[in-house]
C-alpha cells in the first residue's frame, strides 16, 4: 500500500518539482518543457515588470505589487500545465537538490539547467520585443548588498522547503499553489524581491527594466542561492527523513 507521508523514491521521481514528471516522457519532450516554462516565466516577470512601470511610473510599491501578481499566478498555471510532463522544476536549484537527493538522475540534472537557462534568457528577449524594447539590454540596476544577498539565502531556502514539504506530507497536488504564493510573498517579505533562481537571475541581466539586475550583481546572487540550496537540502534530509533506496526514474 502506498504511505503518502512516506513516498518512495520512485513516488518522489515522478511528482513536480521533485522528479521527472508523471507522464515519464523522453528526455528531449521534458527538456523542452523546461525551456518552454522558464521562458514563459521570464517572460511573465519581466513583461509584467515593464507594464507595472508604464502603468504605475509614480508608485514602486503598486509596481511590486502587481509584479509579484502577475509572477505568483503565472508559475502556479506553469506548474499545473508542466508539472506531468517534465517535474516543472524551471530552476537549477530545485533540479540540483532533486539531484542531491537521489530523484533525478546526473545527466537530466545538467540537461535541464542548461534548458531553464537557455529557456530564461529567450524569454528575456521575447518580453523585451512585446514592448518594444531592444530584445537585448544589459540591466542597469544594481542589486548588491549583504542584506539583498541574505534574502536570496531565506528565499531559495523557503522555496525548496515549500516544495519538498508539500510533496513529503501528501500535498503533492497543493505545490503549483504553494510555490506561486511563496515566491508572491517573498517578493514583498525580502528587500531582493526573491530571485531564488539562478537561470531567472542570468536571465533578468538581459532586460534594463523594473525587473533587471546589473550582470555585475548576478554573480553573488547566484553564490547565494547555492548556498540556499545546500541549507534546503539539509533541512529536508533532517526534517523529512527519507531512505533513498530505489532505482529513480530516468
Amino acid at each position: 500500500m502506498i504511505d503518502p507521508l512516506h513516498p518512495s523514491d520512485a513516488e518522489l521521481s515522478v511528482q513536480p518539482e521533485t522528479g521527472t514528471g508523471e507522464l515519464r516522457l523522453d528526455l528531449t519532450r521534458r527538456l523542452t518543457a523546461e525551456a518552454l516554462g522558464t521562458a514563459l516565466l521570464i517572460i511573465a516577470v519581466v513583461g509584467s515588470g515593464i507594464m507595472a512601470s508604464r502603468l504605475s511610473p509614480n508608485d514602486v510599491g503598486l509596481q511590486l505589487l502587481e509584479n509579484a501578481a502577475a509572477t505568483a499566478g503565472a508559475l502556479v498555471g506553469l506548474i499545473l500545465i508542466f508539472g506531468a510532463v517534465s517535474g516543472a522544476h524551471f530552476n537549477p536549484v530545485v533540479t540540483l537538490v532533486d539531484r542531491l537527493l537521489g530523484t533525478v538522475t546526473t545527466r537530466d540534472a545538467g540537461l535541464y539547467v542548461v534548458a531553464q537557462t537557455v529557456g530564461g534568457c529567450a524569454g528575456t528577449v521575447v518580453a523585451n520585443l512585446m514592448f518594444e524594447l531592444p530584445a537585448i539590454e544589459a540591466s542597469t540596476t544594481t542589486r548588491s548588498s549583504g542584506a539583498l544577498w541574505l534574502s536570496e539565502v531565506i528565499a531559495t531556502v523557503g522555496l525548496l522547503l515549500v516544495i519538498h514539504g508539500c510533496v513529503r506530507t501528501g500535498k503533492a497536488s497543493a505545490v503549483p499553489f504553494a510555490v506561486g504564493l511563496w515566491i508572491g510573498g517573498a517578493y514583498w517579505f525580502t528587500s531582493s524581491t526573491s530571485f531564488a533562481n539562478p537561470a531567472v537571475t542570468i536571465a533578468r541581466t538581459l532586460s534594463d527594466t523594473f525587473a533587471g539586475i546589473r550582470p555585475s550583481s548576478a554573480p553573488m546572487f547566484i553564490v547565494m542561492q547555492l548556498i540556499g540550496a545546500g541549507l534546503g537540502y539539509a533541512l529536508i534530509r533532517f526534517i523529512y527523513p527519507h531512505n533513498l533506496s530505489e532505482t529513480p526514474h530516468g
